[in-house]
């Protein structure tokens, strides 16, 4: 294979070197001569998320804001600054894009195929990585193959084969690395790489992962492994942790370590022998300036970038940020020795200005799959009636939960038609995947008009989840609508400082609204459970009026509930051990929501407000982050409005008014009507009478559709004529010979 101009490491002069790793070397120091000190940095990405490019396909254009080809500049100005350096990733690598998913759903990878994401990977010359829960989510098939394209390592030291008891990956590598030290002679580095996974993983990929594989705990795991490599030879050990680095409680304090948690990387970090780590899963920022999730203090410390004085980097999510933590590695008596750090976050954005080009080399490496997933995005599958966007999801009713909670509704009573199941009153839970979670642009918004899948996808994020139902009872819908309501602050109803209603450590795919149910969250009341589902305040009632068909709601009363096999699987509140499980479906929540989409073909994106906040007494100042794109919206209503204030990240802040009718009663669209479906036959109709089309490049259904009934939405009629013969997400090819009934 020929080498490509990015594998390229450049050497420069010991004199150059100390100059730019100032901040971890005193540059008058004079060293010995023959005295072995060695430079040594590693590179770190973490939570790509098949973002190679720097491309947004839900609003179908180039970012500046993410993307692997971006951090590629970055990656080749650090080792061009260092003598010797090491490029890892800490997984999340292959899912969470629609790049991702057309992959996956085409079926491209098969044995000889590399992913596009190993291919970018390759080019970069990465010397290691190690998986990501959302690796797991195509299942161990899809991973193996995928796997196999990369020219590097996969590592990790927790996950096992059930079958065998054997680690399921290489546990470690030894990494032997021909190093240059200040003098400018030559020695050989032996660095450890490890990795680790959360255990939650079973129950997340429950329908992948059952049976097959086992996960231990993070922190005994690095105790047993972190010797073995030791005595192995490492020098040095660097442990990729996909895990967070720290979980805090209500009341912001550290949480105490417990087997199997998810979030380790603090107590990673007390392990001895570890002697840098990179982490992530968290998609949060370490080091940081005035760094709000991981503050100074507790072992802490944001300008060396360590935590309990090991040198630790989490650089964000989809290649926004790269984390390098610069080592200076000195030979005493033999044996080499870690004796300066420091650590630190390169943004490819820098006061909103991009600091870093894309990489050619990398989008030409990718192009056919890039091309491919707009046209597949691109695809009509129906109607909007009425602008969509996720601005305000976390403070009143929203389209986007309630149209998925539409779809997962009727997908399920379907499913259940004919079975013991049948008769029970169906709820559906959904939470908003893009409400600001991933930075300021992180929000759906769909103008009313034509429906393409990537406006589904938009609306449902994640494509490996699959329609799963519960059956539960009254009182595990108000403990579920209790924990849900941890995404909002506690509320002082007597003081008139500003306030912030969204408690950022609860993340929104966790704010569940539940549909089929009316009720109120009173936010003057502590929460009753942390994102954890632990409780925190055992007598806290933040669920007011309660109600079922415009009656309290009956704590007996049984209910089915259409919801995610992820929810069901870690809903230890209300389905412990999956035991109220009663529908496993073999369809994803987004192909539900396509489906329902094709089939009523317009959707109305009005609410029915079936939640909202109650009155607080008192002249409160509430106050939210959004994107600033929501000050159009605020004009429409009477109870928000935009501060024209900005914060450090570029959310606008958004001030909600609590304390007069307005939180009572918001404005109220027209009712939600749902078009009568289309009553779609299952024979194929008569060739004879029929004619055919040849599919043009470029074109898509719509465009065809268009064209012979002079209306895009008749696509139906094609996909009606040819079954077996469209697949799944309406992909059709240049050449492919259509009936036209």
């Amino acid at each position: 294979m020929k080498k490509s101009p990015l594998k390229k490491r450049a050497i420069v002069s010991a004199t150059l070197v100390l100059g730019l790793i100032a901040p971890m070397a005193n540059p008058n120091l004079i060293f010995a001569n023959n005295q072995d000190i060695v430079n040594f940095r590693i590179i770190g990405t973490t939570d790509i998320h098949a973002n190679v490019v720097n491309f947004d396909y839900y609003n179908n254009g180039v970012t500046n804001a993410f993307g692997l080809s971006k951090a590629a500049t970055l990656i080749n100005q650090a080792r061009t600054e260092v003598p010797n350096s090491l490029l890892v990733d800490n997984g999340d690598t292959i899912q969470g894009s629609p790049l991702g998913d057309y992959v996956e759903n085409k079926g491209l990878v098969k044995p000889g195929y590399v992913h596009p994401v190993m291919r970018a990977m390759n080019l970069l010359n990465y010397d290691a990585a190690t998986p990501g829960n959302h690796e797991f989510n195509y299942g161990m098939e899809f991973l193996d193959l995928t796997l196999k394209g990369a020219e590097f390592p996969w590592v990790n030291g927790n996950v096992y084969d059930k079958e065998t008891g054997k680690n399921y990956f290489t546990p470690y590598t030894i990494l032997e690395r021909q190093v240059v030290d200040m003098d400018g002679e030559t020695h050989t580095l032996k660095v450890g790489v490890t990795g680790f996974v959360p255990p939650q993983i079973l129950s997340w990929d429950k329908k992948h992962l059952e049976g097959k594989l086992v996960v231990e705990d993070i922190v005994k795991s690095a105790k047993e492994i972190v010797p073995q490599m030791k005595a192995a030879g490492a020098d040095v050990v660097v442990v990729l942790s996909h895990s967070g680095i720290a979980e805090f409680d209500h009341n912001k304090n550290l949480k105490a370590y417990s087997e199997g948690m998810e979030n380790a990387g603090y107590y990673l970090s007390q392990v001895e022998g570890i002697d840098a780590i990179v982490t992530g899963h968290q998609h949060q920022k370490f080091p940081l300036a005035d760094n709000k999730v991981f503050p100074n203090g507790n072992g802490f410390d944001n300008e060396k970038g360590t935590v309990n004085g090991v040198p630790t980097i989490m650089p964000g999510s989809w290649g926004d940020n790269l984390g390098l933590i610069d080592l200076t590695i000195e030979k005493k008596d033999g044996k080499w020795a870690v004796t300066e750090s420091k650590a630190q976050l390169r943004p490819i954005v820098v006061n909103k200005e991009s600091v870093a080009d894309s990489n050619k080399e990398i989008e030409e490496a990718v192009k056919v799959e890039h091309e491919a997933t707009i046209q597949y995005m691109a695809s009509p599958v129906g109607e909007l009636k009425g602008d969509l966007n996720t601005f305000f999801a976390l403070v009143q009713d929203n389209a986007s939960m309630e149209i998925v909670n539409r779809a997962q509704k009727a997908y399920v009573e379907k499913a259940l038609k004919g079975t013991e199941y049948e008769g029970i009153p169906v709820l559906s839970a959904a939470a908003p995947f893009k409400a600001g979670r991933g930075g300021v642009d992180n929000y759906t918004n769909v103008s009313s008009g034509t429906i393409t899948i990537k406006n589904i996808a938009d609306l449902y994020l994640y494509d490996n989840n699959v329609v799963t139902a519960i059956k539960v009872k009254g009182s595990d819908i108000k403990e579920w609508l209790e924990w849900s309501a941890g995404q909002f602050n506690q509320i002082d109803p007597n003081s008139t400082e500003e306030q912030n209603l969204i408690n950022s450590s609860f993340p929104t795919y966790n704010f569940d609204v539940i549909d089929g149910v009316t009720y109120e969250i009173d936010i003057t009341e502590p929460a009753k459970y942390d994102n954890g589902q632990a409780v925190i305040n055992p007598t806290a009632n933040r669920i007011k009026n309660l109600k079922f068909d415009g009656k309290a709601l009956d704590p007996n009363m049984e209910f089915v509930v259409a919801t995610n096999d992820y929810r069901a699987s870690t809903g230890k509140l209300v389905n412990p051990g999956g035991v109220n499980t009663i529908l496993n479906s073999p369809d994803s929540n987004r192909q539900a929501v396509m489906e329902y989409v094709v089939t009523n073909k317009v959707v109305d994106a009005s609410v029915n407000n079936n939640w909202k906040f109650s009155t607080i007494n008192g002249k409160v100042n509430v106050t939210f982050p959004s994107n600033p794109k929501g000050e159009e919206l605020a004009k429409q209503v009477d109870h928000i409005t935009y501060t024209g204030k900005t914060d450090d990240k570029g959310f606008g802040i958004f001030s909600i008014d609590l304390s007069g009718p307005a939180a009572e009663e918001a404005k109220t669209p027209a009712p939600v009507v749902t078009p009568a479906p289309v009553q779609v036959s299952a024979q194929v109709p008569a060739v004879a009478a029929e004619k055919t089309h040849v599919v043009q490049k470029g074109e898509n259904l719509w465009a065809i559709a268009k064209k012979h009934y002079g209306k895009g939405s008749a696509f139906t009629k094609i996909v009606k004529a040819n079954q077996g013969k469209i697949k799944a997400g309406f992909l059709i090819q240049p050449g492919q010979q259509l009936l036209i009934p």
